[in-house]
């Protein structure tokens, strides 16, 4: 791990234990040129994902943008950062047990929905609008009306 001070390659671990949601380790490091303590959060990757876009193209699974989406509908919004972090990993760890290293656009687009419903109700409406391609008003008074259905049924 290179080190953010001096650039130097020959960082030592001096301390490792897993984070609170046990998807990452906590490593403290101390680099060997300049002696700069600095902290990795290193996750255990069981495959490495492909996302399939509704193009056909594949690009790289990247968690980090994956964050920035949920991060975005949750924009100003009171939810616990540790909770959307918890929802991210479930995210990644569903996509991973699906036992196949290509996903689509669409699967991850699902579970974030899933997620977002139980999470922030607000969220969920501002990335289903950009998810489902919403082109007017009346797609969002259809939606939140099938919304209002389902907690209707729900409860």
């Amino acid at each position: 791990m290179r080190c953010p001070y001096c650039g130097n390659d020959d960082t030592q671990v001096k301390d490792s234990r897993p984070t609170e949601d046990s998807g990452a380790i906590r490593r403290r490091r101390v680099c060997n040129g300049c002696g700069g303590r600095f902290t990795t959060f290193e996750r255990v990757q069981l495959r490495d994902l492909t996302v399939v876009k509704k193009t056909g193209r594949k690009v790289p699974f990247d968690r980090e943008k994956l964050a920035r989406s949920i991060n975005t509908a949750l924009r100003k919004r009171s939810v616990d950062p540790e909770r959307v972090e918890r929802m991210i990993s479930g995210i990644v760890r569903q996509l991973e047990s699906l036992g196949d290293v290509e996903v689509t656009s669409d699967q991850i687009g699902e579970y974030v929905m899933e997620g977002l419903k139980g999470l922030d109700d607000v969220a969920f409406v501002r990335f289903a609008s950009v998810y489902k391609n919403f082109s007017a008003a009346d797609d969002f008074r259809s939606f939140l009306a099938e919304l209002a259905q389902d907690k209707d049924v729900e409860e």
